[in-house]
């Protein structure tokens, strides 16, 4: 070693690279000063994260429970609307059966003809109600001749009678009407009570 300047001079050692590190790639790693490790935590504050985590959840199972009845009740008032415009539609149609016959009635106000003539003629309305209560689906109860049956008839009146058989309806006030299978007005009848046939 020489000396200059009274400092010993020192030599470099030659560079080994055959054992040297590649150079690092460009991936944006930066790498971060070294952070001082944090402390474990403490029951206290692992409650306190727990229960953060908990409100969090709560509140949103809050708001999704919110927009399900939003959503609910919005569906209820839908099918409300829409029940009751099928209603109003139905009514419609219902009616719209019914003009011929009140056209034929307005008709009959306002001509004058002789007794057989109008007989003629309300036959022919009552017809035409009757052909369009059959398009809604609407039919006539059986009672004259028929045996009582309370589902479908209403008993105004027994009378007693050794001519008819016990519970025959004999004579019809009203006439009784079903739509489809369903009853809209039982038929107003007088039954026969006869005292020889079960007494």
């Amino acid at each position: 070693m020489a000396k200059s300047n009274g400092k010993p001079e020192i030599e470099p050692t030659p560079l080994d690279l055959e054992h040297e590190l590649p150079p690092a790639e460009e991936d944006g790693f930066v790498e971060a000063e070294s952070q001082p490790t944090e402390a474990p935590k403490t029951e206290a504050a692992l409650a306190e994260d727990e229960l953060t985590k908990l409100k969090a959840e709560r509140d949103a199972l809050l708001d999704r429970l919110a927009r399900q009845q939003a959503e609910f009740e919005n569906a209820r008032k839908r099918a409300s609307r829409e029940q009751r415009e099928f209603k109003e539609f139905a009514v419609a149609d219902a009616v719209l059966s019914l003009l011929p016959a009140l056209d034929s009635l307005d008709n009959a106000t306002k001509v004058t003809a002789d007794a057989g003539d109008l007989r003629a003629g309300v036959e022919l309305i009552r017809k035409q109600l009757h052909d369009a209560l059959a398009r809604m689906g609407v039919s006539s109860v059986a009672a004259m001749g028929e045996i009582f049956d309370p589902h479908v008839h209403q008993a105004v009146e027994t009378v007693e009678t050794a001519a008819a058989p016990e519970n025959q309806i004999l004579e019809e006030l009203q006439r009784g009407y079903k739509i489809k299978n369903r009853l809209l007005r039982p038929a107003m009848v007088r039954v026969a009570r006869n005292p020889k046939s079960g007494a």
